[in-house]
């Protein structure tokens, strides 16, 4: 995998790329974790989720690579988020940092691009990322923080307001072209902070969270499932199961359908610190424990 330097395009510290071969990561799927049931579990403690903050794991579709973003320094005036990444080289599990922080990723369906918000990177011949590009006018000057797509190319993204306040948005890919944005019913963007959406492959349900006075916590994780007449449901809280007194965030699914990967702050309850985040992974199932019955 070939690192990303970023030094010129960012004025962040630029951090070189880094072996991270003392790390003992098991061979096998999903970086030798035993399989979650429908209770959420952390995601390869010790290896990912750690004492640091981290958050946005998401697996290449050929799940040979997983990305997330970590922070790290022991001193608050020190701390510095990067973006790292754990390949499978000859059967065996590698971790590097890729870059610093420069965006929540996310890969299309057919492996050939990473999403990064606003900004995206395209896979090269030699098997690594191209430099930074930023997507054409509206995509530009809209503050996205999570932006993905189906199978089809719908974007699905957020529109996060200078006030707090977040707007869910799609764009189809019609005969070739581009749409403009759209923004979602209010059966998904009602109440306020509706952010880092997720929408399915096949485009049948979108994942998102929101602070609502219905939810458990500071925001909860969200779906609403596409209706027979193209319409959106109403949005249904995936329960107490995954949503908890503190915040979930960034729902995404693995490209196999098998596993839903999120964010939780471990640290404050009703609260906006959010100084201990661990990524988290559930069985795919519970999705389906909610979809309505036709």
């Amino acid at each position: 995998m070939k690192c990303i330097s970023i030094t010129l395009l960012f004025s962040i510290l630029a951090i070189s790329c880094k072996s991270y071969s003392q790390v003992d990561i098991p061979s096998g799927p999903y970086l030798g974790q035993k399989p979650p049931g429908l209770t959420p579990e952390r995601f390869a403690p010790g290896i990912v989720s750690t004492d640091n903050w981290e958050i946005s794991g998401v697996f290449s579709p050929d799940l040979k690579e997983f990305y997330f973003i970590r922070e790290v320094g022991d001193l608050e005036e020190d701390k510095k988020q990067v973006f790292i990444v754990i390949n499978n080289k000859d059967t065996r599990w590698h971790q590097s940092i890729m870059s610093a922080r420069v965006g929540q990723p996310f890969i299309s369906y057919d492996n050939k691009i990473m999403h990064l918000g606003r900004r995206y990177m395209e896979r090269t011949e030699i098997g690594g990322w191209s430099e930074i590009k930023y997507l054409e006018a509206p995509f530009k000057d809209i503050p996205i923080m999570r932006l993905t797509v189906s199978a089809n190319g719908t974007y699905v993204f957020d529109e996060m307001k200078p006030e707090g306040e977040g707007v869910i948005r799609y764009s189809r890919l019609i005969e070739g072209e581009r749409e403009e944005p759209k923004a979602f019913s209010k059966s998904i963007n009602s109440e306020k902070s509706n952010a880092h959406p997720f929408i399915a492959a096949d485009e049948s349900y979108i994942l998102w969270d929101s602070r609502r006075d219905s939810g458990f916590g500071n925001a909860d994780l969200y779906i609403s499932f596409r209706q027979l007449d193209g319409s959106w449901g109403e949005a249904i809280n995936l329960g107490d199961q995954i949503n908890t007194g503190t915040s979930e965030s960034g729902a995404r699914v693995t490209s196999d359908g098998k596993y839903l990967f999120f964010n939780r702050n471990m640290g404050y309850t009703n609260s906006e610190k959010y100084e201990d985040v661990d990524i988290f992974w559930v069985d795919a199932q519970i999705i389906e424990t909610l979809r309505p019955k036709i």
